[in-house]
C-alpha cells in the first residue's frame, strides 16, 4: 500500500511543482495583449481579465506561492523547535510558563484575522507575508514539539544521560530531538498544506502581492468575473493549488507509513517416509502371580453311627 500511495503523491505533486519551479524559464517574452476573456488566437488557455495569455501567467504564478509557503514553514519550525524543546526539558516552572503562555495568547487570535490586521497597518510584500504566516504558525508547532518532547524527556534514559554528565544540548538534540522526528514529520506535512492554503487565501485577498501580479491565487481572484465566459483562467490555477496541497499530503503519508510485517506460515514437521521409523518400546506388563489360598483349619472328624433318639 505504501508504494502506490507514494507513486500517486509524486504524480499529483510533480506537475504543479515543475510548473512553479521551471515555468518562468520556459515562459518566454510576453506577447501583445488581446481581448479580455477570449479563447483561441494562439492562446492555449485563452486570455485573462486584461487580455494577457493565461498559459504564460500560469508558468509565472507558481513560484511565489511555493517559495513563500516553504519559507514560512521553515521559519515557523526554526522558532518552534527550540522553544518547544526548552519548555519540555527545563525544570524551572517559571521558564516554561514564560515560554508557552505568550504563545497561547497568540494562538487565540485567528490566523487570517491577524494577517489582515497587520496588513491594514503595514503593506507587506512576499517576504512580509512569509514572516506573518510563519508567526501565526509558531504557537501550534511549538505546542506539538513540547508535547512530543515532554513524553521523550520523561523516559529513564534521559535521567541516565544526566547522571552520566551529558550536556543539555546533547540530550536535547541527540536523544529527545531524535525521538520527536516522526511526530514533527507528520506535522510538517499537514502544516505545509495549511500554509499553502493560507498564503493562497492572503494573496486572494490582496495581501503580499500586487493586484495584477502573476500569482495563482491572484489569478483566481481577478478572473472569477469571467468564469462562465473563459473558465480556464480560474480553473487551471485553482486545480494547480489543490494538486500541490493534495500531493504534498500524500507524499508525507506515504513516507511515514510503516510497512506491514509479513506473516510467516508455521513450519510443519517433515517426515521421511523412506527412512525406517522408530517406535517407542511398549512397557512390559508385570506378570501377576496367583495368590496362594489361605490355609483352612482342620475340621473334626465325625463318628459314623446311629443317631441317638
Amino acid at each position: 500500500m505504501r508504494a502506490p500511495r507514494l507513486a500517486l503523491g509524486l504524480a499529483v505533486v510533480a506537475v504543479p511543482l515543475a510548473l512553479a519551479l521551471l515555468g518562468p524559464v520556459f515562459a518566454g517574452d510576453p506577447g501583445p495583449r488581446a481581448t479580455s476573456f477570449t479563447l483561441g488566437d494562439g492562446h492555449w488557455l485563452g486570455t485573462d481579465f486584461v487580455g494577457r495569455d493565461v498559459w504564460r501567467q500560469v508558468l509565472h504564478g507558481g513560484r511565489t506561492v511555493v517559495v513563500t509557503a516553504l519559507a514560512a514553514t521553515s521559519l515557523a519550525y526554526l522558532v518552534a523547535v527550540p522553544v518547544g524543546l526548552a519548555g519540555a526539558l527545563t525544570r524551572a516552572r517559571r521558564l516554561e510558563e514564560l515560554l508557552m503562555r505568550p504563545l497561547d495568547v497568540l494562538l487565540a487570535v485567528p490566523s487570517l484575522l491577524l494577517i489582515l490586521l497587520v496588513a491594514s497597518v503595514f503593506t507587506p510584500g512576499a517576504t512580509g507575508l512569509a514572516l506573518l504566516v510563519a508567526l501565526v504558525n509558531v504557537p501550534d508547532a511549538a505546542r506539538i514539539v513540547r508535547a512530543a518532547a515532554g513524553e521523550a524527556a520523561a523516559r529513564p534514559a534521559v535521567e541516565a544521560l544526566r547522571m552520566q554528565g551529558e550536556t543539555r544540548m546533547r540530550i536535547a538534540v541527540g536523544y529527545v530531538g531524535r525521538s520527536t522526528l516522526r511526530t514533527l514529520a507528520a506535522d510538517a506535512g499537514v502544516r505545509l498544506t495549511g500554509v499553502l492554503y493560507l498564503v493562497s487565501t492572503a494573496a486572494f485577498l490582496g495581501v503580499g502581492v500586487a493586484p495584477d501580479a502573476a500569482d495563482w491565487a491572484v489569478m483566481v481572484d481577478r478572473n472569477r468575473t469571467g468564469l462562465f465566459v473563459q473558465p480556464w483562467a480560474v480553473v487551471v490555477p485553482a486545480l494547480l493549488i489543490v494538486a500541490l496541497t493534495t500531493g504534498t499530503n500524500l507524499l508525507f503519508d506515504a513516507a511515514l507509513e510503516k510497512p506491514a510485517p509479513g506473516r510467516r506460515a508455521p513450519k510443519k514437521p517433515t517426515t521421511d517416509r523412506t527412512a525406517p521409523q522408530k517406535t517407542a518400546p511398549k512397557p512390559e506388563k508385570p506378570e501377576l502371580k496367583p495368590d496362594k489360598p489361605a490355609p483352612q483349619p482342620d475340621k473334626p472328624a465325625l463318628k459314623k453311627g446311629r443317631p441317638r433318639p
